[in-house]
């Protein structure tokens, strides 16, 4: 990451616009969105199915690009990267949790966990292990490192997409509809872990679509036809 003065914000979209070349009609799913967001915060993006939510939180993990804008993030301009560049940015910077898991099926659990080390060459490799056994010991998971992923029930899964997140002690964790494949009890938990992470300093960005858990961030940016249509804090950041 680049220098940046201490009271910069973590991460800044300016004019960012998006649009989807989707045949005779192209589809603009972001329209000129301007947004910043600090060291500490839970934010919570929250809109309707196609409201632009989830293109807004790929633009911050730079999975996808802008048409046209600004993403800076840690003062690293991420919309100027290439593939490489994102890949090794991403690794080290963001920690990604998706609806679906997405963990790789024929690998255990712990080695899931120890990927993301091994692709940044993070931590020495005796080191790893250990690492991965505390992260998996923070979610409740360590009986169940040496399992593959398919003999562990959803909410376990998605347990160990966040430790798999947390690998490389990110600064950021974007979650994209984290909750939304759990019952709600499991949800409950994994949104705890979540309070807890920005208890420790964690910046937290996770798009939703349930009005409980969107009541419960300490900021909520609501979404609509690619505007952002409403802000609220509801709770002060750590510190603030």
């Amino acid at each position: 990451m680049s220098e940046q003065p201490s009271d910069a914000p973590l991460v800044k979209l300016h004019h960012v616009v998006k649009v989807y070349d989707t045949g005779e009609v192209p589809f603009t799913a972001l329209r000129g969105i301007d947004l910043e967001m600090r060291t500490g915060e839970f934010v919570g993006i929250i809109g309707k199915s196609g409201s632009g939510k989830t293109t807004l939180i790929n633009m911050i993990t730079g999975i996808d690009h802008p048409t046209s804008g600004e993403v800076i993030i840690g003062g690293t301009a991420v919309h100027e990267l290439n593939e490489n560049q994102l890949a090794r940015w991403r690794g080290r910077t963001i920690g990604v949790v998706f609806q679906f898991f997405q963990l790789l099926p024929t690998l255990t659990v712990l080695e899931n966990v120890l990927l993301p080390m091994d692709f940044c060459s993070m931590y020495a490799p005796r080191e790893r292990v250990e690492r991965g056994m505390y992260l998996l010991e923070q979610v409740e998971l360590a009986d169940q490192a040496h399992k593959l992923p398919a003999r562990l029930s959803g909410g376990q899964q998605q347990r160990a997409a966040i430790a798999r997140a947390l690998a490389n002690d990110p600064p950021i964790l974007a979650a994209d509809e984290p909750t939304g494949n759990l019952d709600s009890k499991t949800a409950d938990a994994v949104f705890g872990l979540f309070e807890q992470l920005v208890e420790k300093g964690k910046t937290i960005i996770m798009v939703t679509h349930d009005n409980d858990l969107a009541a419960r961030v300490r900021r909520a940016i609501h979404v609509s036809d690619g505007m952002i249509a409403s802000e609220h804090v509801l709770r002060p950041r750590n510190g603030a």
